[in-house]
């Protein structure tokens, strides 16, 4: 049997892998980029900070409500490496229309800028909507079923790498230099994803049905009714909800808490990816290969817990002078420091363990024809919590809650997680 790692080498699994790389990369640097501008160039409230960063968030999920079932219809209908292709080519204008708002914004004109960087992640976010369910779908048609978790694993630690060199690209680069590499980086997706290996159609070909509200209604209602389908799936939208909480509340926390800058942010959240990305490692090393909820349960647990460790870190900050923000070299230098970076990576650890192997449920749960739209009713219930989560976020952030409280909301979150992770041990395992 072939180790996780040698799936790189084939042509089966790598350009899908390149191609899932380039695409996450490119929507965490632009979102990450936009974020960080509004953040320390437009805006000088934690409130509206975190609203804005909400406000973002909300719109990159409305097209999983309106076209995941589509999605998921779509790939289950015709060749998946088609429909690579496609998005991978409207990447590349969506990215002309991003760089062109950052640009805008640059010259003065942030209102009109910034109305265009949100529509760009609104349609960044229908980009997603039509990869998501392709991405996971894919792997249980070019791979064996022993490789299907330790595919899945790769794409999900390839996934958070990508996310932590976009965010430490997003930090450090000008701002002019990120509009080049945005526009570059599709063109390298758009390659790789022509290289992807045929996926045609398995099974009968559907009758699309176009209409967003009553396809995802009958879409959630074929998925939910099978119980292991619908415990991975309530798991796995906990987590995200939990991480949407987690991300929008981070670039305020650092600024306006751990006074620091732009550049801090951008390692808070890069710490975060490759945490996610060892989880992700880690979890596939004790399975085994083994697609089993065995140990998220107490993943999930100890993720909580690293949350409030990490509240309680940030309250016990020395906050840099008045008027001035922490650099990197000076924030690691501080002697709490440390701690802090402790619980974000064991927050992250815990969550990439938790959640690999539940998404592993959801492709091998079922028959390969109907993979995409079982990803695609994940991907709408998932963004459905993540919404509720963003909404959460602008409410206590109006009722006059600071974003270190707001992180006990995420850690009573972990426990209502690791009780459906533990109901789906019982039942599958």
């Amino acid at each position: 049997m072939i180790g996780s790692i040698g799936l790189l080498k084939e042509r089966r699994f790598l350009p899908l892998f390149v191609t899932q790389f380039f695409g996450a990369f490119n929507d965490n640097l632009f979102k990450q980029t936009m974020v960080l501008f509004a953040t320390y160039r437009v805006f000088q409230d934690a409130r509206i900070e975190s609203n804005f960063n909400a406000l973002a968030t909300g719109l990159s999920l409305i097209p999983f409500f309106l076209l995941s079932a589509l999605s998921g219809q779509l790939s289950d209908t015709i060749d998946k490496a088609k429909v690579v292709r496609w998005v991978k080519t409207a990447e590349i204008g969506i990215m002309l229309l991003g760089a062109a708002g950052l640009l805008i914004s640059l010259d003065g004109h942030t209102r009109i800028g910034v109305g265009l960087m949100l529509l760009t992640v609104l349609l960044l976010g229908v980009h997603s909507a039509f990869f998501g369910p392709v991405k996971y779908a894919i792997l249980p048609q070019h791979l064996d079923p022993d490789h299907v978790l330790g595919g899945t694993g790769l794409i999900e630690a390839g996934t958070y790498l990508s996310i932590l060199l976009g965010t430490i690209l997003a930090g450090t680069l000008s701002y002019d230099q990120a509009i080049v590499a945005v526009l570059v980086v599709a063109g390298i997706g758009w390659i790789a994803g022509r290289m992807v290996p045929p996926a045609p159609r398995i099974g009968p070909e559907l009758e699309i049905n176009f209409n967003p509200i009553t396809s995802s209604w009958r879409l959630i209602s074929a998925t939910m009714h099978i119980p292991r389908l619908f415990l991975a799936i309530c798991a796995i939208s906990f987590f995200w909800t939990i991480g949407a909480v987690l991300i929008i509340l981070f670039p305020p926390l650092v600024k306006n808490l751990l006074t620091a800058d732009r550049q801090v942010a951008s390692l808070v959240l890069a710490i975060f990816s490759v945490g996610i990305a060892l989880g992700s490692v880690i979890i596939n090393r004790l399975l085994r290969g083994r697609i089993s909820a065995k140990f998220a349960p107490v993943s999930v647990i100890a993720m909580g817990g690293f949350v409030v460790l990490f509240s309680l870190m940030a309250r016990l900050w020395i906050p840099a002078p008045h008027g001035h923000l922490y650099g990197i070299g000076e924030f690691l230098r501080e002697p709490r420091a440390v701690p802090i970076i402790v619980a974000l990576l064991g927050i992250a650890v815990t969550g990439g363990m938790f959640v690999v192997p539940l998404y592993a449920f959801l492709t091998t749960t079922v028959t390969k024809d109907q993979t995409a739209r079982t990803v695609a009713a994940n991907n709408v219930v998932n963004s459905g919590a993540m919404v509720v989560g963003a909404l959460l976020v602008m409410a206590l952030a109006s009722l006059g809650t600071s974003p270190e409280n707001m992180l006990f909301l995420a850690a009573a979150m972990c426990l209502a997680a690791a009780w459906l992770a533990q109901k789906l041990h019982l039942a599958c395992d």
